[in-house]
């Protein structure tokens, strides 16, 4: 099985990638409307065909992906049929099962850090997706959502703690840096719940935590119950200069062959080294030369009034530059493939 840890940091939340090496069916869980390129360029790069972007609970620090990955890849929502959310296909409860090509999730319901709460677990046991029911050495508050800390200790310790002790767990958020444990450390060193720790000890712990309540709660939470859709029903515009498509890595990329019919509608600044310019692979007739260790000290003398495409060799240099160029505030795109991939698809100066 293909699996991927993803992390936001405004919210510090993680998302989870699980997808079938032989069907390249994939599951995303818990994703973050504002990492949304990034997931969708993994999905990509990795030639994934989401089945269904599920969310553990209707979470209250940030807002979920889920309507964007609909939108975009037709792919069904799933979440806990308590919340009664806008957009949702597959309504789950308990037992339910979730096929993704030769794998599959069970669905464990996990109330008490909200009344909606789900945990994944894998056919095997050997991996279990938990939310904010159980945390690495710590648990869900159970303060609001119609939580409740009874109702918690009994989820942990009905459907989680009787999994096996190698069992991985991974949680929907850490505030450590923390990314995993497994099942037999939390029952042993879970400071709230772990050991021999008794039902009024958790419930006493949990209710005078006195944490402040999320920041982003009243914008979260409507949001969630729409599945992460916008109030105007609007997907966020993207760049609308050129066919732009986000990498991983987060660089904006342009294909040579819409650059070749564009040339006139933007600046293309080449960052090689000016001795390759006469080299075998040529250069694009009209592009700007500033080599690329010269670009922060010239980035005035970059032309402001088209969008830019960066090029270089094979794309990596050019890379850097559009991030550059990029963090200056610029409209621009790296070519993909460089001047290596323009001379093979025998593209004109």
């Amino acid at each position: 099985m293909i699996f991927r840890q993803l992390f936001d940091p405004t919210s510090s939340t993680y998302t989870y990638l699980l997808a079938d090496a032989r069907t390249r069916r994939a599951l995303l869980v818990d994703c973050v409307f504002e990492r949304h390129a990034r997931d969708l360029a993994l999905i990509h790069e990795l030639e994934l065909e989401l089945v269904g972007v599920l969310d553990t609970h209707c979470h209250a620090d940030h807002v979920t992906g889920a309507w964007l990955m609909k939108t975009e890849l037709g792919c069904p929502i799933a979440l806990a049929s308590a919340y009664g959310a806008r957009h949702v296909d597959l309504p789950l409860a308990h037992g339910a099962v979730i096929p993704f090509g030769d794998h599959a999730l069970e669905v464990r319901a996990t109330p008490g850090h909200t009344e909606g709460c789900l945990s994944f677990v894998t056919p095997d046991r050997r991996l279990v997706l938990t939310g904010d029911a159980l945390l690495v050495r710590g648990t869900g508050r159970t303060d609001f959502q119609r939580g409740s800390a009874h109702r918690l200790f009994r989820s942990i310790r009905d459907e989680l703690f009787g999994l096996p002790d190698d069992c991985a767990v991974y949680p929907a958020h850490d505030y450590e840096g923390r990314t995993s444990s497994t099942i037999g450390e939390e029952r042993r060193y879970n400071p709230r719940i772990g050991g021999a720790v008794r039902e009024e000890d958790f419930v006493g712990y949990l209710e005078n935590l006195a944490l402040p309540h999320p920041k982003l709660l009243d914008i979260a939470l409507p949001a969630n119950l729409r599945s992460g859709e916008p109030a105007d029903g609007r997907v966020p515009q993207e760049p609308d200069w050129a066919p732009i498509v986000t990498t991983y890595a987060g660089i904006p990329e342009v294909s040579p062959e819409w650059v070749a019919l564009h040339q006139s509608d933007v600046h293309i600044l080449d960052v090689r080294a000016r001795s390759e310019l006469e080299g075998q692979l040529g250069a694009i007739s009209g592009a700007q030369s500033i080599p690329l260790d010269e670009l922060r000290a010239h980035l005035a003398d970059v032309r402001s009034d088209k969008p830019t495409v960066v090029v270089c060799q094979t794309g990596k240099r050019s890379a850097l530059a559009t991030t550059i160029l990029k963090n200056a505030g610029m409209r621009v795109a790296n070519l993909a493939g460089g001047m290596a991939r323009w001379r093979e698809l025998g593209l004109g100066g």
